[in-house]
């Protein structure tokens, strides 16, 4: 049968999604956990491989085993007992053979997160990065709105990715800002390596006054990743949300 999860963690310890040779990763501990459940060596796939350090509220795998003594609606109750606090599956469920979490996923959010103050806050260093001086946010915003749509984002992506394409579409950026927390909100139909990183690196840079909100046109033009700004770090990104069709 082919159990659907949806999974939520704390990526500060792992060295992202994928299994990677002596390293801690969220698909290595569930398929470990899994094997301790079943005796079974499965493959869990998830929905996009998060970096290391990279959260997730709703991550979305999936997995066939062979035994049933566990009904799929269970699975995320018995797992729970096995893994370790910082990830949880928050639901499960049968799913079609035919279901792959990458190929029927129509859009993904994530969400990246800033807070303004003039030292580290303990309470939010972990989850968010430190900005000490006001935004313009209506640049800022101005700025979003021109990455959204259909683009080649050659330029928003860090070397290292193999991907046939770099053509992406995002449906929507959003910034919301509530006291002294900044949220982006950036949601496509898929993203490449460091993607959505180097879009609120660029952001942040054009909110500082230090980039001209039209930097977006000449990167997706030109394609030149030096044009925008930096990669944040990876602590303050997290997978919000899969939707499928």
């Amino acid at each position: 049968m082919k159990v659907k999860l949806v999974i939520s963690y704390d990526g500060t310890d792992y060295s992202g999604w994928q299994v990677q040779p002596n390293k801690n990763t969220i698909q290595g501990q569930l398929e470990s956990a899994i094997f301790s459940l079943t005796g079974e060596k499965v493959r869990v796939t998830g929905s996009g491989r998060t970096d290391a350090g990279v959260h997730a509220e709703r991550q979305v795998a999936c997995f066939n085993v062979k035994t049933e003594s566990i009904p799929a609606e269970k699975y995320y109750l018995a797992l729970n007992t096995i893994l370790p606090p910082d990830v949880k599956v928050i639901e499960s469920s049968l799913i079609e053979e035919d279901f792959h979490p990458v190929k029927c996923a129509k859009k993904k959010t994530y969400v990246y997160s800033f807070y303004l103050s003039n030292v580290e806050l303990p309470l939010k260093e972990r989850y968010a990065v430190k900005i000490s001086q006001d935004l313009n946010l209506s640049e800022m915003q101005a700025a979003a709105r021109l990455i959204e749509g259909e683009h080649d984002f050659k330029a928003f992506c860090s070397s290292g990715s193999s991907v046939l394409t770099t053509v992406r579409e995002i449906y929507s950026v959003k910034i919301e800002k509530v006291e002294n927390d900044l949220k982006i909100y950036v949601t496509g139909n898929g993203f490449l390596y460091n993607m959505v990183r180097i879009i609120c690196g660029t952001l942040l840079k054009i909110g500082e006054g230090k980039l001209d909100k039209n930097v977006i046109l000449e990167m997706f033009k030109n394609l030149k990743r030096e044009r925008g700004g930096r990669t944040l770090p990876a602590k303050a990104l997290k997978l919000l949300n899969v939707e499928y069709r």
